[in-house]
């Protein structure tokens, strides 16, 4: 990839212009003479040039972070990663004190040639010794990002198109039944001018039919001029073009600072002799860049890259509005798009999502493309990668499409092209997941036998604890709800008559098309009861057991009785902590010897059925109280009814450990 200051806002290498400087010959041959001579040819962008002084510095024997880090930069900078990948693992193996920058580059190198494992070993080093750094933070976020790359996949189909030069072409954009696209292609033209970035042609803009029939024309108008033009956008009615030049104005030149030539923005209108003269945007500045145009489907809105003061990275996205001639203050796009990497190439299809290349965002390598939505307040969400085959592991950007047919082209510098950087068409075939989405199901069971609970109301609650949504549990006790989003706090909640409510919080994951599990147990009222009770009480109470009948004078459990004693088998199987003293009392009729031997017997009768029934015998103690401990007045001697009598027959069954 020749073309594409990746330095400054990957918009097009040689469109970054400087001053002529020569080097001095003074016959000087040592390694600090050539790492000077390479620091100048370095400083001027002529980076053939650095590379070779460097190289010769590197085989005499000399090493520093200086001549390491430019050499691997004179390669990242065109494009070449893997020559890159090799320097930048030299200055590693150099040095473990390397700025955060060169580590990401390093990172970004290894993912171009496949090598994603050690790619993400690297990012872990950024994250570590570059907290702050947001593409650590974002790498850190979605460790998965292979995973969400192929989820993505497959959506497109792509395809060669015949007008690719040698050189590179890219940037396509389309205007009525015409390509217009960015090319540094050789012509047959003696004056044609070189660049001492990469000793190619300067780059201006070509057009073609759709069809691609036939051979590209160089744009003969006012707009190409003696220095480098790029990516062109069209005004819905055809009439006004926006488009990126260095900074040449009036056929005069304009330098910052340090004697280089920025880009500019420019506008030009149609006339009936052609397009007119072009004027540049009133936002532009001698010293700074701004560049790659595109505008929104009603026309009021423009949004570029720069590398303004300001920004989040090395070259952000921007919005300005637009008022027939007049034109706002840009603003940026902010942290959900731009990150501390490269932002560039936006283009705004007719819905109003925006595509754009990144370097900052997780990807495959090098340049990916993106596309974010904009909310309802007027601002675009994160971007998120649209996958295989548009995104490679090479640089791939300037994506363009006509939402309505599904029909576009990209560019990319992958393996296979005719030159540098080759424009693709493509159809699309399967809608993007432009949000990244859940689903929510699970179960409702019975805390203490794990059943399944039907029709048990299932509600959805956000973070506010706001009812989102709300639905029953089948026969199965299954519920579901379709669709939760990634990375957001929720409640679900779980209800039945006689059932205790059952709510769980969860934060959901960044994983698209993930499904998230939830089981949900509610405890019956009477379990409820049970977990709550203290040591003390009577467990025939709380289980609200009718009464232990015996025969007169027997001790035997009858069928009535075991129904009841049954129920405190059930109590204690759910709850095998739980320890009881089976206490039998009678009234006060019959001899107290009598009662007490009676009562004794009818404790140890319960005992055995309770164990007989599956309880363990360490867990079931007890005995006879006979009448020693009434409940009312009803002693010896004392006339009473029936039914005081039979307050002090009872059976209780006391907890004494839970």
């Amino acid at each position: 990839m020749t073309l594409r200051s990746k330095y400054f806002l990957l918009i097009v290498a040689g469109l970054l212009l400087t001053a002529n400087v020569t080097i001095a010959q003074d016959g000087d041959t040592s390694a600090n003479t050539k790492e000077a001579k390479g620091d100048a040819h370095f400083n001027d962008f002529a980076f053939m040039d650095a590379r070779d002084a460097y190289i010769k510095a590197v085989e005499s024997g000399y090493r520093s972070v200086n001549v390491l880090s430019r050499l691997g930069d004179s390669y990242y900078f065109n494009g070449e990663y893997a020559d890159a990948a090799k320097w930048y693992g030299a200055l590693f193996a150099y040095s473990e004190d390397i700025d955060s920058e060169y580590i990401y580059r390093y990172a970004q190198s290894l993912k171009t040639i496949g090598k994603y494992a050690t790619a993400d070993r690297i990012m872990d080093k950024l994250n570590e010794v570059a907290s702050t750094d947001d593409r650590g933070e974002l790498f850190s976020e979605e460790r998965n990002y292979l995973k969400l790359i192929e989820l993505q996949s497959g959506r497109f189909n792509v395809f060669n198109v015949p007008f690719n030069s040698e050189l590179s072409d890219f940037a396509p954009s389309l205007n009525g039944g015409e390509i217009i696209f960015t090319s540094n292609r050789k012509t047959r033209t003696a004056s044609q001018r070189l660049h001492d970035w990469n000793d190619q042609p300067f780059s201006e803009l070509y057009s073609i039919t759709v069809s691609g029939d036939g051979v590209p024309n160089r744009y003969r108008s006012k707009v190409n001029s003696r220095y480098h033009e790029s990516s062109a956008v069209f005004s819905k009615d055809g009439q006004t073009m926006y488009f990126t030049r260095n900074n040449y104005t009036n056929r005069k030149r304009g330098k910052d600072g340090a004697g280089k030539t920025l880009l500019k923005l420019y506008r030009s209108k149609r006339t009936a002799k052609g397009w007119g003269e072009a004027e540049e945007l009133p936002f532009n500045s001698d010293d700074f860049s701004n560049g790659h145009p595109a505008l929104s489907a009603d026309g009021k809105h423009l949004i570029f890259a720069s590398d303004r003061p300001g920004g989040e990275g090395q070259s952000d996205l921007y919005k300005v509005s637009i008022d027939g001639d007049s034109f706002g203050e840009p603003e940026s796009l902010g942290d959900a798009v731009n990150t501390e990497g490269r932002e560039t190439f936006p283009f705004i299809d007719t819905n109003g999502d925006l595509y754009f290349a990144s370097d900052g965002h997780v990807g495959l390598g090098g340049l990916d493309v993106f596309v974010a939505e904009m909310n309802s307040e007027g601002n675009y969400e994160k971007g998120f990668n649209i996958g295989d085959p548009i995104n490679s592991k090479a640089d791939d950007f300037s994506f363009v499409i006509n939402s309505t047919t599904g029909l576009g082209y990209f560019a990319s510098n992958r393996e296979g092209g005719k030159g540098e950087d080759d424009i693709y068409s493509f159809e699309q075939t399967a809608q993007l997941i432009k949000n990244c989405r859940q689903s929510l199901s699970g179960e409702v069971r019975d805390e203490d036998t794990d059943d399944l609970i039907a029709n048990a109301k299932v509600v959805l609650l956000d973070s506010d604890n706001n009812v989102l949504e709300e639905t029953k549990s089948d026969m199965n006790g299954a519920f579901s709800f379709d669709v939760i989003e990634c990375s957001t706090g929720y409640a679900i909640r779980a209800s039945k008559p006689d059932f205790s409510t059952s709510e769980k919080s969860f934060v959901t994951t960044g994983e698209y098309e993930s499904d998230v599990k939830k089981t949900l147990y509610l405890l019956s009222e009477e379990d409820n009861e049970l977990r709550d009770a203290k040591i003390g009480e009577d467990l025939g109470v709380l289980l609200n057991l009718n009464p232990i009948y015996f025969d007169l004078s027997q001790s035997y459990i009858r069928p009535d009785a075991q129904i009841e004693l049954l129920k405190v088998v059930e109590a204690m199987q759910k709850f095998p902590n739980l320890k009881i003293d089976v206490r039998s009392h009678t009234d006060s009729r019959s001899s107290d010897a009598f009662n007490m031997k009676l009562s004794d017997a009818r404790a140890k009768s319960t005992i055995n059925y309770l164990v007989g029934a599956g309880v363990s015998p360490d867990r079931v103690t007890g005995r006879g109280y006979g009448e020693s401990q009434l409940l009312n007045r009803c002693a010896n001697g004392v006339q009473c009814s029936e039914a005081d009598h039979q307050l002090n027959r009872r059976s209780e069954f006391i907890i004494v450990q839970k």
